[in-house]
């Protein structure tokens, strides 16, 4: 099992014991608002997501990282590296991407996950480029996207959906020249 650990957080990949927690994150109307098409997800959407989250780590050998705080042990969200296949005109690509349950919003963990992740991405998977994708009014995601150095690449609309999106990435070579400063 791949595992990380920061000073405040634990990052693994994820097991079914994540599922009420989980389950708990995507039924928040605040957290779900510029994911999707806006709307919350059941129980059993959030256990269908959890296994496909389970199996792409034995395609692909990245997927998403439970995000767990070190001192109380409680399930936060998550940090992903995962195929945007909801956003075909990008294609191939590999998207780094975060959900936190509301109460652990602006703490610096989303950031703190993110730069492990992006980190295993460029290192462990060899990953040349790696793109984050915001509902173009998530301006939290965005300052992520900033701190991480991810620079602006275009603006769009996600097909299923029409919504508006705003696409940011980051190469190796960028990454490289940030990492000392992680």
């Amino acid at each position: 099992m791949v595992m990380f650990e920061t000073s405040r957080l634990i990052l693994r990949q994820p097991t079914e014991d994540d599922l009420d927690p989980l389950a708990a994150v995507n039924a928040d109307p605040r957290v779900m608002r510029f994911i999707g098409n806006g709307t919350v997800r059941s129980r059993q959407q959030t256990a269908d997501g959890l296994a496909r989250a389970r199996q792409e780590w034995d395609e692909r050998g990245h997927g998403m990282f439970s995000v767990v705080i070190r001192e109380s042990g409680r399930f936060a969200g998550w940090v992903a590296l995962t195929e945007p296949a909801f956003l075909p005109e990008i294609l191939p690509a590999v998207e780094i991407g975060w959900r936190l349950g509301h109460e652990f919003w602006g703490r610096g963990y989303a950031t703190e996950a993110a730069r492990v992740a992006l980190r295993f991405g460029f290192t462990s998977c060899g990953l040349e480029r790696i793109v984050s994708i915001r509902h173009v009014d998530n301006d939290a995601s965005k300052r992520v996207m900033d701190k991480l150095g991810m620079t602006f690449d275009r603006e769009t609309v996600v097909p299923a959906y029409g919504r508006p999106v705003a696409v940011h990435a980051i190469d190796r070579g960028d990454f490289d020249a940030m990492a000392a400063s992680f």
